[in-house]
């Protein structure tokens, strides 16, 4: 059976809690209950300072000599991995804890041996990988020259120790590392999805009020002009601007939800009354041709189709407008191909605004382009989006 990651990833951060710096009393006590099991090499030395056949001077030396090298055990081990400590300070306390390993084990006898372990965890916790695969060889080397001088017994079990756990060590300081990288990432990722989100409400506010607003002034000028002489025409105009209005009021309620997708059928409808009240003779298309665009392809579409017709009304000043929706066959495959060219003289500006830089921004992310400039007779916009390769391919009229 598959280990399930989410228990792998559960380990790791645990392993994370118990090398990071404390931040309470429970995880002081979840460290510490973690810690003392390890310790149990100290056994031997401990047994042997309480019943061995040592003077008081030497057993006060030894109980000094065990409880620096616990110290810096745990200093190396423990708070370097979250904290580190500079290089040559490691090197330091790593020689001193050797020290002490050799020089206790070779003047208190053969219990003392198993700090060698110690020594080797270090090794592999502290020092970079490199220095620690040629730094735990070299621990067990010296284990063994000082049981060979004691005469200890356990030799070879004492050197599979110092070597597999010297390995491991290195293992589960590698996994912790991965693990501070992948709460980072995260992190990261998290920033860099709300960054999108405010973009894409941003290009989504921008589209939604710009061309209700400005139907809405369209309208708002017509109104006033039709009032004196016709005032049934001109409360039309205003049951208009309402109507309007509340549709915006939903538009903008759905784009910051998340959940509006518009569809190019609705922005043809939209775009003929928008040109119509502007005085705009419009040509715009039947229901199009949608088998095979993506609901994402279709969308961007008609956002680059609603700031189109917002630019025109707007900015061109012009009498006509041709609208074509047809489907384009390239090098590159099968496009979906919307065209605005309106009759004009005055373009959107002498550089992309937010509409047409937001527009590009959707295509890009629906794998489509954006192409805008001047015609022949005015300015033309062109979007194009991709569509499955197994449709019928047709060619503009």
């Amino acid at each position: 059976m598959t280990e399930d990651p989410r228990s792998g990833e559960a380990r790791a951060e645990r392993l994370l809690r118990m090398v990071c710096p404390s931040r309470s009393r429970a995880e002081v006590l979840r460290k510490l209950l973690w810690i003392v099991p390890w310790l149990i090499f100290l056994s031997a030395p401990v047994e042997d300072l309480v019943s061995g056949p040592h003077t008081t001077a030497a057993t006060v030396a030894g109980c000094l000599g065990l409880a620096a090298f616990t110290g810096i055990y745990l200093t190396l081990v423990f708070r370097n991995m979250s904290r580190p400590f500079p290089g040559p300070v490691v090197g330091w306390l790593a020689a001193v804890l050797g020290v002490l390993a050799v020089v206790l084990s070779l003047t208190l006898g053969g219990h003392w041996v198993g700090l060698f372990v110690y020594v080797s965890v270090v090794c592999g916790a502290a020092f970079p990988l490199k220095i620690a695969y040629g730094a735990i060889p070299l621990t067990a080397v010296a284990m063994l020259c000082v049981v060979e001088y004691d005469g200890a017994g356990g030799m070879w079990t004492l050197l599979l120790l110092v070597l597999l756990i010297g390995f491991a060590m290195t293992g589960v300081r590698q996994l912790v590392h991965i693990t501070i990288e992948l709460r980072q990432a995260r992190a990261t990722v998290a920033q860099l999805a709300a960054n999108e989100e405010r973009l894409r409400l941003a290009r989504d506010l921008h589209d939604l009020l710009g061309h209700s607003l400005s139907l809405i002034t369209l309208k708002s000028e017509l109104a006033g002009r039709m009032l004196p002489d016709h005032p049934e025409r001109a409360a039309q105009q205003v049951a208009d601007i309402e109507q309007v209005s509340r549709q915006a009021l939903v538009d903008v309620r759905e784009a910051v939800t998340g959940y509006r997708r518009p569809r190019l059928s609705d922005e043809l409808a939209g775009a003929r009354v928008a040109l119509t009240a502007a005085g705009v003779s419009a040509e715009l298309p039947a229901e199009p041709d949608l088998d095979g665009v993506p609901e994402e392809s279709e969308s961007a579409l008609a956002w680059a189709l609603r700031e189109a017709v917002t630019n025109v009304v707007r900015h061109s000043g012009a009498s006509r407008c041709t609208v074509d929706v047809f489907r384009r066959q390239t090098l590159d495959g099968a496009f979906l191909e919307l065209s605005v060219e309106d009759n004009g003289s005055d373009g959107p500006g002498t550089g992309p605004g937010n509409g047409l830089t937001g527009l590009t921004e959707r295509l890009e992310k629906a794998g489509g382009m954006l192409e805008a400039g001047r015609a022949k007779r005015g300015f033309r916009l062109a979007a194009r989006v991709p569509v499955a390769s197994g449709t019928d391919i047709g060619s503009p009229a």
